[in-house]
């Protein structure tokens, strides 16, 4: 995997932003649907996924996309896909229709069933995360590129500095206060940081949090980018069998609860043994 193919994405994920923003900025508002799972869309989630499969059908020969805003292929089909790009237009629509700029595009390449390339685009803030597997992880800021890695445990305690825990602000929320409990009884000073979409991922991969547990539902689309960016910062996804998440495995395209880790040097799986194997059932 070379960075050129890195920065072409990248490209692709600032126009889909740019075509976001011009929807976002719109003065006469914008209309809001609903999916058949009751989830919102909106034109600018569309508008997105246009400029994203446009732009990515030309990248690399013969691999199929996979996309929030497509239909999804029976996994007799998809089983049989060893590398295939799998995009979120807009992770957050939520965060979008409320109008707080926590909202991302979301672009992974995985093969194998793991994410090798991942670009995690913050419209608003003109900010993006880059991760590739062997190369590393960088944020690209201002148009300048900085290297981004995750932080030790040690580092924090050392320092008197408290652990660092980032929450979801609709889900999960007292499994996570039942854990915050927990690592607070393990490591004496636990804070917590809220965040929308894959942008909780990012503050991990950045060294600026130090665990998500993520004990509610979400799709493969929304986490492979940020999953990306993290494992080649340093840290780990992981689910609560403290096993790598993995990606087209089955029929639906639902994960499984996880645990996204930085310091991958820690005893996660003695700190969280108590939610080992909790499952959406």
């Amino acid at each position: 995997m070379n960075k050129l193919l890195a920065d072409q994405v990248v490209s692709i994920c600032k126009e889909a932003g740019a075509a976001i923003l011009e929807v976002y900025h719109r003065e006469s508002g914008f209309d809001v649907e609903s999916k058949s799972d009751d989830s919102p869309v909106t034109e600018a989630d569309l508008a997105a996924h246009r400029v994203l499969i446009a732009g990515l059908e030309s990248l690399v020969e013969q691999t199929p996309i996979l996309s929030e805003e497509s239909e999804l292929p029976d996994y007799q089909q998809r089983s049989q896909w060893s590398r295939y790009w799998i995009i979120d237009p807009l992770d957050g629509t939520k965060e979008f229709i409320n109008r707080n700029g926590e909202y991302t595009v979301n672009v992974a390449l995985v093969e194998n069933g793991l994410p090798i390339l991942g670009v995690v685009h913050v419209p608003v803030l003109d900010i993006t995360y880059v991760g590739v597997a062997g190369l590393g992880a960088w944020k690209i800021e201002q148009g300048k590129e900085s290297l981004i890695q995750i932080r030790t445990l040690d580092s924090r305690v050392d320092q008197g500095l408290p652990i660092e825990v980032v929450a979801s602000r609709r889900h999960g929320a007292q499994e996570v206060e039942d854990m915050i409990d927990a690592l607070t009884q393990a490591f004496g000073n636990v804070t917590t940081k809220s965040m929308g979409s894959s942008l909780k991922l990012c503050l991990i991969a950045e060294g600026k949090a130090d665990l998500y547990p993520r004990l509610a539902l979400t799709s493969e689309w929304d986490t492979a980018a940020a999953q990306a960016v993290v494992e080649a910062a340093g840290g780990r996804v992981m689910t609560t069998e403290f096993e790598t998440l993995k990606y087209n495995t089955k029929d639906n395209i639902l994960n499984p609860f996880f645990f996204v880790i930085g310091d991958t040097g820690h005893a996660w799986d003695e700190t969280l043994n108590q939610w080992r194997g909790i499952s959406p059932e």
